[in-house]
C-alpha cells in the first residue's frame, strides 16, 4: 500500500498556519527560524500574525508555504518517520514542488527559501501590473479550452496554465486574450468561468524572463539527488537526477502544472494513499475528484502528525 506526499501551492496560505506545529515541536520551530535567517527578516511573524494582504504577496506566500510544509515534515521525522523508507514519491503543486524537493534533500531549507523569494519576486516583475490575467474554467473539455485560448491569443499569449483535475482548468496570459478566451469558454458551455485575483499571469510564456532568472539562481545552489523520487509538474515523471530536476523547475515557470495527470500517474503506479503536507487541504480535494480509489490525508497540525504516524507505523 504505497504512500506519496504532496505539497500545496499558492492559494493555500492562511494567517496563523504552522504556529501550532512550531509550538508543539522544537524541530518545526527550527524550520521557521532557518527560513527567517535565510531571508534576513521575520517572515514567521508575518505568517502567524499577518496582515493577510502582505502574506498573500507572491514573494511572501511562496517561502511561507514551503516553511509550513517543511515544519510538518520535521515534526514527522522527529517522531521517527523515515521519508526514505515510508514514502514512495513526492510531488508539489507549482511552488510546492520546491517544498517536495527540500523535504527530499535536493536543496537545503535555507536555499529553498531563498529560491522561492527570488521566484516570487521575478515572477511578479516579469509582467507589468495589470497586463496579465488568469481565469479558472470549470466544466469544459480540455480540447475546447485549448481551442478558445488559440482563437483568443492570435498574436498574443493565452494558454492553459494549470490542469487541476475535477473539470478545473486555469488559463493564463495577456489580459485581453484571457478575457476573450474566458468569454469563448462561456459560449462553448463552461459551467463556470472565474477571473482570478492574481498579481501576474503565472505559468505562461509571459514568464520567460523569470525562467531565465531561475535558471541562474538554481545554478548557484548546491543540489543533491533526492532520497525520494520527485514527480515533476511539467513532465509527470519521477526523477532523482539533480540536473534534470533543475531543468524541469526552469520549465515549470512558463509551463503547465499537470496536476490531474500527476494524481493519475500515482494511481497507475501503485500509490494507495496521498498525504497533503502543509497548509490547507486543496490538493486532497482535487485528488478525490480525480481518483476516488486513492485515499487522502492531511498533515498540517499536531493532531494530523499523530494520525499520520499511527497510520504509517
Amino acid at each position: 500500500m504505497a504512500v506519496a506526499f504532496t505539497f500545496p501551492g499558492q492559494g493555500s496560505q492562511a494567517v496563523g498556519m504552522g504556529k501550532d506545529l512550531a509550538d508543539a515541536f522544537p524541530e518545526s520551530r527550527k524550520i521557521f527560524e532557518e527560513v527567517d535567517d535565510a531571508l534576513g527578516e521575520n517572515l514567521s511573524k508575518l505568517i502567524w500574525e499577518g496582515p493577510e494582504e502582505r502574506l498573500t504577496l507572491t514573494a511572501n506566500a511562496q517561502p511561507a508555504l514551503m516553511a509550513v510544509s517543511l515544519a510538518a515534515i520535521r515534526a514527522l521525522e522527529s517522531r521517527g518517520l523515515s521519508l526514505k523508507h515510508k514514502v514512495a514519491y513526492v510531488a508539489g503543486h507549482s511552488l510546492g514542488e520546491y517544498s517536495a524537493l527540500a523535504a527530499a534533500g535536493f536543496v537545503s531549507v535555507a536555499d529553498a527559501a531563498r529560491l522561492l523569494r527570488i521566484r516570487g519576486n521575478t515572477m511578479q516583475a516579469a509582467v507589468p501590473a495589470g497586463e496579465g490575467a488568469m481565469a479558472a474554467i470549470i466544466g469544459l473539455e480540455q480540447a475546447d479550452v485549448e481551442a478558445a485560448c488559440a482563437e483568443a491569443a492570435k498574436d498574443s499569449i493565452c494558454q492553459i496554465a494549470n490542469d487541476n483535475g475535477g473539470g478545473q482548468l486555469v488559463i493564463s496570459g495577456a489580459r485581453a486574450a484571457v478575457e476573450q478566451a474566458a468569454k469563448l469558454c462561456t459560449e462553448k458551455g463552461a459551467k463556470r468561468v472565474l477571473m482570478l485575483q492574481v498579481s501576474a499571469p503565472f505559468h505562461s510564456a509571459l514568464m520567460a524572463p523569470a525562467a531565465e532568472v531561475m535558471r541562474e539562481a538554481l545554478a548557484g545552489v548546491t543540489k543533491n539527488p533526492p532520497f525520494v523520487p520527485v514527480v515533476s509538474n511539467v513532465s509527470v515523471t519521477p526523477s532523482s537526477d539533480p540536473d534534470a530536476i533543475a531543468r524541469r523547475l526552469v520549465e515549470q515557470v512558463t509551463g503547465r502544472v499537470r496536476w490531474r495527470e500527476t494524481v493519475e500517474w500515482f494511481g497507475a503506479n501503485g500509490i494507495a494513499t496521498l498525504y497533503e503536507v502543509g497548509a490547507g487541504k486543496v490538493l486532497s480535494g482535487l485528488a478525490r475528484r480525480i481518483n476516488r480509489d486513492i485515499a487522502t490525508g492531511a498533515v498540517g497540525t499536531p493532531a494530523d502528525v499523530e494520525a499520520a504516524l499511527a497510520a504509517l507505523a
